[in-house]
């Protein structure tokens, strides 16, 4: 009898072959064929075998194939034959149905042809296994619509986009494309959408339009950072102004420089703040530029709409014709998007509706996307919602506040607490919050992921 390397329930092993890279495994079923897979008649006879070799899981460093001695039968009743039915077999792929869950998750986290290699199969098996294992975390998972919405996106060979829940900072969907027709069929599926109540996003006109054609009652923010990233470009602009007529020397230091010039003032140490005193003496223009900078970040300090207005305006008047060309592009934003900019002030400053973490993020994927180069999308967006260990199951709740004629009385006292499904749900699916993105840089950073 040869040692049971398998442990695998309903099979005998005949016999172990082994050498340095593999374990050949021959074994058998264990049990009597019941009846007939065409007919169900128990009447069956006997007719002949053959040898299936399926792949198992990797063990002691090594390649598992396992050589099962299949028997063939024919029933008596209808005179067709049939092989016997391999417990624990993914036959689709040949492999026993532990290793194929053992690849989906380890394909969250490591490359496939990392994956391939170990198991001694082909990279395109573990994309084709991954691919039908996510299929089947998303009918178990379903993350919960947030309330607080952020949209954005990341350049992964072409703009995808990206959803967020802010309040809990976390990923819950990244998407194809970031046209407004894909936005438009992600936000008409989502179950609770009405209970949108705030969506964050950047100046991009087709993430507005499907917000107002599909959620006409949630109130659209301009994110913060993408508004001051324009008055940090306004600086770069006159920098590099600068470049022809410098010296190649000064021409140099000045670049090294550049983030000093980025930087808000409240956040110099002496050294920065002694080098942009330097600048500033030397070119007027780029000083006058970073003064405006900085003023129109204080704007963001404003307490209301009406206040950030009105400094808006003063800012604008301050804007002299020498430095009028580098700040258009963010005087025209002001003017086109301003109700949507204003909306930000119309929140308490200690709960701002912002897309901070979902920036984050896109550093993120794109330092995972560096370091797994061949990915498809599917696949990436697969390891950053769905890696274990992300998924994020308790609620930061936002202050509770009373709720006025919200009550049913036809909603019985065991739902309270639960999400109330919809005759379209599936009752066992768990419901999170998406892929917690402080988890995510964790596990990326410590290669995880």
């Amino acid at each position: 009898m040869s040692p049971d390397l398998l442990n695998l329930l309903g099979y005998e092993v005949l016999a172990v072959d082994t050498n340095e890279h593999d374990y050949h495994i021959k074994a058998r079923t264990i049990g009597l064929q019941g009846v007939c897979i065409h007919c169900k008649s128990s009447n069956i006879v006997g007719f002949g075998r053959r040898e299936q070799m399926v792949r198992d899981l990797p063990t002691h460093g090594k390649r598992v194939g396992l050589y099962i001695d299949t028997r063939r039968f024919q029933c008596r009743a209808c005179a067709k034959t049939f092989y016997e039915e391999l417990p624990r077999i993914d036959e689709k792929r040949a492999m026993t149905k532990r290793l194929s869950d053992w690849i989906g998750k380890q394909a969250i986290k490591r490359t496939f042809a990392s994956i391939a290699e170990e198991v001694g199969c082909t990279e395109f098996t573990v994309r084709a296994v991954f691919a039908d294992y996510v299929q089947e975390l998303e009918k178990t998972i379903r993350f919960e619509t947030p309330k607080w919405m952020g949209i954005d996106e990341i350049h992964l060979i072409k703009p995808r986009g990206v959803i967020t829940n802010i309040q809990n900072n976390t990923v819950v969907e990244l998407l194809p494309n970031r046209n407004k027709e894909t936005i438009i069929k992600y936000l008409t599926g989502l179950q609770g959408k009405e209970e949108i109540a705030y969506v964050a996003m950047d100046m991009w006109a087709p993430y507005r339009d499907a917000v107002l054609q599909v959620l006409p009652e949630a109130k659209i923010v301009i994110d913060k950072f993408h508004v001051v990233k324009m008055a940090n470009e306004a600086v770069e602009r006159i920098r590099k102004s600068f470049k022809a007529e410098l010296a190649p020397k000064v021409r140099r230091t000045l670049m090294h420089d550049r983030y000093t010039l980025l930087k808000r003032e409240s956040e110099l140490t002496d050294k920065e703040a002694l080098l942009l005193s330097g600048w500033a003496n030397n070119f007027p223009t780029l000083a006058l530029a970073y003064r405006l900078k900085e003023d129109f970040f204080k704007i963001y300090d404003a307490r209301t709409r009406n206040d950030a207005l009105a400094l808006f305006a003063a800012w604008e008047i301050s804007v002299t014709h020498e430095v009028r060309d580098a700040f258009s592009d963010l005087i025209r934003a002001w003017r086109n998007w301003q109700p949507y900019i204003l909306n930000y002030f119309d929140h308490p400053v200690n709960q701002p509706i912002t897309n901070a973490y979902t920036e984050s993020l896109n550093n993120l994927i794109r330092i995972m996307n560096r370091l797994g180069r061949g990915y498809s999308f599917e696949a990436l967006r697969a390891k950053i919602l769905f890696s274990e260990g992300a998924l994020k199951k308790d609620l930061k709740r936002p202050k509770f506040e009373r709720q006025v004629e919200r009550f049913s009385r036809d909603v019985p006292a065991f739902a309270m607490g639960y999400v109330l499904a919809d005759n379209n749900s599936v009752s066992d699916q768990e419901i999170c919050y998406g892929a917690d993105i402080s988890t995510l840089t964790r596990m990326i950073e410590a290669g995880e992921i």
